[in-house]
């Protein structure tokens, strides 16, 4: 989580990554409003846009967060904490 990433959805504009879900999956938020969310599949045919609720997205990335906290990534859990902070209080 060093860099930003973006990416163009065809409806809503530019997307902010919030952070790695898993492998292949990634959840996004629209860059102005962070009131939209989309987890983000990749797969041998493309890309799949899923949306999903603010609650659900905020489930994700605490769940995200025990995992990066209990694996020692200090430096990547402290980042993901301040999106987490930004986006949802």
């Amino acid at each position: 989580m060093s860099s930003e990433n973006y990416l163009n959805h065809p409806n809503f504009g530019l997307l902010f990554r919030v952070c790695i879900v898993e492998p292949q999956q990634e959840l996004f938020t629209t860059i102005y409003a962070q009131r939209l969310f989309f987890l983000v599949k990749s797969t041998t045919n493309g890309i799949a846009f899923e949306p999903i609720s603010r609650s659900e997205a905020r489930l994700l990335v605490e769940n995200r967060l025990r995992l990066l906290r209990r694996s020692g990534s200090s430096a990547e859990y402290d980042q993901l904490r301040i999106i987490h902070e930004r986006t949802f209080q």
